[in-house]
């Protein structure tokens, strides 16, 4: 297996610290608001990579975290006169089920900021006590980025004073711009946490390097984590400043590899709350199947920045139908998980950074060529079990024919419409059985007049949307 990664700018081969285990990182959303297409498009990533580590008999221990402290998010709570624990609950919950039904596992450790304050502590005073970092007058704890000959070895690029990003306002007192807060003090009323620094806020960057320490870094090799991941944009500061932090304070590297994913864009403007595209994933999910959205997200390469529109999200779904309606043609076939020439030569493309054109591509043969052979004379007994292991490899690498066949065409009808249909064919189903044929034919015309196709199986019976 090969993975680019984005420090060295080259593809490499993939070789755990140790073997047979693999430890994974990715920086996860602040919960103060509705997740959009950009945190959708990142955990589809880092999904779609412990699938394909674990298809390659991997342990994987995947860690996201929950950053629920955060000066936006105690503004939100301000504004609307809530306790801040009401807030990143309701957030953390409308992300793991917006999650869920895009198909993303949940991570094997999810840690919250809020759960990880004594791991913070403990890293600032390790840096404290090392030299690279230092209190100031006011009471807060900045990172000597002078102290650390290495800072900037991540991102390859010059400090410039007008690129610094902080979450938390500067303080005249830091020795350098470049200097990042590792505790911000809080001297009005407004929600602040006990620590041995004082009253305050942790920085931004300081909770996933605390959390690595804490949940999965070894202590006994050259990196904490095999794999660090997240979005381009988090390169700079976000994942310069980890890595500064856990090689100051610690024995080790942050990562190994180093994995970003690209950019969303929408209709070819990068996505942004303050230019008023930022696609809420909510809203995309009234108007599309998860699973469809799920293959459209996934389908450009990993690395590259993603162009959001309604055209080419309507090729993808026509893509997936394709897959459906392969599934419908063979339903009620006996499972199979064989390996098989195809699952193998998938796996391939995928170990290859992801290479999801590639992976696309031998779907799209894979079907094309099992319909053209179910076309012909015969019973294809041997097709239609290799067939039925290549869906069920697809499923559990991608996360894509994971439903019914005949529910996945039903998109797009309303809960109550739903509800109507199967009692309809409850009725339809108790006549037929009564030989009452009358009733049920006069049912059955009353279920086609909703719009949609009717099929009765030896599975039972299933309706779709026309």
């Amino acid at each position: 297996m090969h993975i680019f990664d984005s420090v060295q700018k080259t593809k490499r081969e993939f070789i755990p610290l140790q073997e047979g285990k693999v430890t994974l990182y990715v920086c996860g959303p602040t919960v103060y608001d509705d997740a959009h297409l950009g945190h959708a498009k990142s955990a589809l990533v880092f999904d779609l990579l412990t699938r394909v580590l674990e298809a390659n008999a991997y342990d994987v221990t995947y860690a996201r975290n929950i950053t629920d402290i955060d000066d936006k998010i105690i503004k939100k709570a301000i504004e609307q006169k809530k306790d801040i624990k009401e807030i990143t609950d309701f957030y953390t919950e409308a992300f793991h089920k917006e999650m869920e039904l895009i198909g993303v596992k949940r991570p094997s450790i999810e840690p919250k900021a809020t759960q990880s304050l004594q791991a913070m502590y403990e890293l600032i005073q390790q840096l404290i006590d090392k030299g690279h970092a230092y209190k100031t007058p006011e009471g807060d704890v900045y990172f000597d980025t002078a102290s650390d000959s290495e800072y900037l070895s991540l991102s390859h690029r010059v400090q410039n004073e007008d690129e610094r990003q902080e979450r938390v306002a500067s303080s005249a007192s830091k020795h350098n711009p470049a200097d990042f807060a590792l505790w911000k003090s809080v001297h009005d009323d407004s929600i602040t946490f006990d620590s041995p620094f004082g009253a305050g806020r942790p920085g931004w960057h300081l909770e996933c390097s605390a959390m690595i320490e804490k949940h999965l870094a070894y202590k006994d090799k050259p990196y904490a984590i095999d794999i660090h991941g997240g979005g381009a944009d988090l390169l700079f500061p976000h994942h310069e400043n980890e890595a500064a932090q856990t090689r100051c304070a610690t024995n080790h590297a942050l990562a190994n590899y180093w994995m970003h994913n690209g950019f969303v864009n929408i209709d070819g403007e990068k996505m942004s709350k303050s230019l008023g595209n930022s696609f809420f994933l909510k809203d995309a999910l009234k108007e599309y199947d998860g699973e469809v959205l799920r293959f459209y997200l996934l389908s450009t390469h990993y690395r590259s920045n993603f162009n959001f529109n309604t055209q080419d999200l309507m090729h993808a779904k026509k893509r997936l139908d394709k897959l459906y309606r392969l599934k419908k043609r063979l339903f009620g076939l006996a499972q199979n998980e064989e390996e098989t020439a195809f699952t193998k030569e998938l796996l391939s493309a995928l170990n290859d950074d992801m290479n999801i054109s590639s992976a696309l591509a031998l779907i799209d043969e894979m079907i094309s060529h099992a319909n053209e052979t179910l076309d012909t004379a015969g019973k294809h007994k041997l097709l239609k079990r290799e067939t039925m292991a290549n869906l069920a490899y697809i499923q559990k690498v991608l996360g894509f024919g994971v439903k019914n066949p005949y529910e996945y065409f039903q998109f797009g009808v309303d809960e109550t419409t739903k509800e109507s249909l199967n009692t309809l064919i409850e009725q339809r189903n108790a006549a037929k059985k009564e030989k009452n044929f009358e009733l049920s034919d006069k049912l059955r015309d009353e279920i086609l007049a909703y719009g949609v196709n009717l099929m009765d199986t030896p599975q039972g019976t299933f309706w779709e949307k026309v």
